[in-house]
């Protein structure tokens, strides 16, 4: 199949998060057919926060290097199916784009680079090295028992992964903009201020936990984090809700709690943050005489990949099959890549985002042709180039 045949095969499968709907097994019976040896790993949670998760780790072939792409098969919900102009999960081209949920974020992407590896093997039945794809079910989510526990697995069975390539949606408007080599960081909080509840004619009988969650929070938001840096835009922190639960008009109530997110870059991790953070709450609660506490979670520490050879040449490959020279770029939100920069350097590229998670997520034809190409192409000259290495070794 090439990637348009499996790109609308992969779109068929409604497999909003967390639900595998077959998409998973579908991916693997590819990469099977190719020669891979593959392993479909289900991971639990203990606390079941989330449900079970099953992913893939195939490889083809076992020396070194070893060059892995990653992936997910899980979507986000399509909204109100009214909507769309077309039934999400029946995938239909119009105007030389295809339409369906997936197919920008990131189906066709892992249809892409399968289409790749087999146009490459059919030419380069022998290279120097391997192939490896990890692909979840667990991205859009909570990312509890996907890439992460994919790549906890991998480090005890010493499995190395010389170089990785995300096929996350990176470019803006065109294909070959921006390719990704490092995000900022994410950390979300739920900050509980308590105080003393009372009748609102006698507010000197009762301490006001609204009043002192207002200060919190507006001190939080004149708080600059930091200007940024050559690398990464500023980090911001964004309260997100502000919650009392209170339906009576003529009652203070005990207690008030406001969420936030911070997405912050190299100067800062969760740690400093977590600190900096508690001393504001910890010196305003205090201060009105409220008592408070602060729930964080973590959901990956900000990250940069060098640029390396690798790199350059991914860039050099992307120029010449686009004619847009891409930007190195730190910008968006989080993505998988947070987890495999644990065990390997990785860049992130893959199609225009400009639909993801929208009505009628669609893509490009030639994007989808020139995408292969470019995972071809890198596939190539990485082998070559792996091989001239090895040779001026001995």
């Amino acid at each position: 199949m090439n990637e348009l045949k499996l790109a609308k095969e992969l779109i068929k499968f409604p497999s909003v998060t967390p639900k595998d709907a077959g998409a998973i097994g579908f991916v693997a019976m590819q990469l099977k057919k190719l020669g891979f040896d593959c392993k479909i790993l289900e991971f639990k949670d203990k606390n079941r926060i989330s449900q079970p998760i099953k992913n893939i780790y195939a490889r083809l072939g076992k020396k070194s290097p070893n060059l892995c792409y990653a992936g997910h098969t899980d979507v986000v919900p399509p909204g109100n199916i009214n909507d769309w102009t077309v039934n999400p999960f029946k995938p239909i081209i119009r105007n030389n784009h295809l339409i369906g949920r997936g197919a920008n974020d990131m189906k066709s992407s892992i249809a892409c680079f399968i289409s790749a590896v087999n146009k490459f093997i059919k030419i380069r039945k022998k290279f120097n090295g391997s192939i490896s794809f990890l692909i979840t079910g667990d991205e859009e989510s909570l990312a509890i028992n996907g890439t992460k526990k994919v790549v906890e697995y991998l480090k005890k069975r010493k499995e190395k992964i010389d170089f990785c390539i995300v096929g996350e949606p990176t470019n803006p408007n065109k294909l070959g903009e921006m390719i990704k080599i490092g995000r900022r960081g994410s950390i979300s909080g739920t900050i509980m201020i308590s105080g003393s509840q009372g009748h609102v004619a006698y507010p000197h009988l009762s301490n006001n936990p609204i009043n002192t969650l207002i200060k919190i929070c507006k001190k939080l938001n004149e708080n600059k984090l930091d200007k940024g840096n050559k690398n990464f835009q500023p980090s911001n922190l964004e309260i997100t809700s502000i919650n009392v639960d209170n339906k009576a008009t003529n009652v203070i109530p005990a207690t008030a709690r406001a969420q936030f997110n911070v997405r912050f870059n190299n100067l800062h991790t969760s740690s400093s943050l977590k600190k900096k953070i508690s001393s504001i709450v910890r010196n305003l609660a205090k201060k009105n005489k409220c008592k408070f506490k602060i729930d964080f979670h973590v959901s990956g520490e900000s990250f940069l990949t060098k640029p390396s050879k690798t790199i350059y040449m991914a860039r050099n490959i992307i120029k010449k099959v686009t004619k847009v020279t891409p930007v190195f770029s730190t910008t968006g939100g989080t993505s998988d890549a947070r987890f495999i920069k644990k065990i390997s350097p990785c860049l992130e590229f893959g199609l225009v985002n400009k639909t993801m998670h929208r009505v009628d997520e669609c893509v490009s034809l030639k994007d989808l042709k020139n995408l292969t190409k470019i995972y071809q192409n890198i596939l190539e000259d990485y082998f070559k180039w792996s091989l001239t290495r090895l040779k001026n070794l001995k």
